[in-house]
């Protein structure tokens, strides 16, 4: 199961607003039917509040989705979700695009707050 516990954070250096963008080049989850691996790209994009996510921990958190067999949508919200409860950031965006199977390529977005940027 997914672990948000491995998320951990560290104090935001500023109160003055700005963005943070981390791209994820190597997720996998598995297919939920098949159970074959899906391979993917997540980009984070958040504005803190009082809080930034550490990398490590962040990465260790990709990795507990490795063995879960859940559609791209539910990968998509749940890691929304769980960074939301762990930065409660002043917005945020989870996209993730995933490799192409069947002729079919996906991206889902999922937002928090009113992400001001594109």
């Amino acid at each position: 199961m997914p672990d948000p516990s491995l998320l951990v954070t560290f104090e935001s250096p500023t109160n003055t607003p700005f963005c943070i963008e981390h791209i994820n080049e190597e997720f996998t989850s598995l297919c939920p039917v098949t159970g074959h691996p899906d391979f993917g790209v997540i980009t984070l994009r958040y504005e803190p509040s009082s809080a930034c996510i550490e990398l490590k921990s962040l990465k260790l958190y990709y990795q507990s989705f490795r063995n879960e067999g859940i559609y791209y949508e539910a990968v998509t919200t749940q890691i929304r979700d769980d960074l939301v409860a762990c930065l409660q950031p002043t917005w945020l965006q989870i996209t993730t695009s995933w490799r192409g199977r069947g002729g079919i390529r996906s991206n889902i977005t999922a937002t928090h707050g009113d992400v001001p940027c594109n």
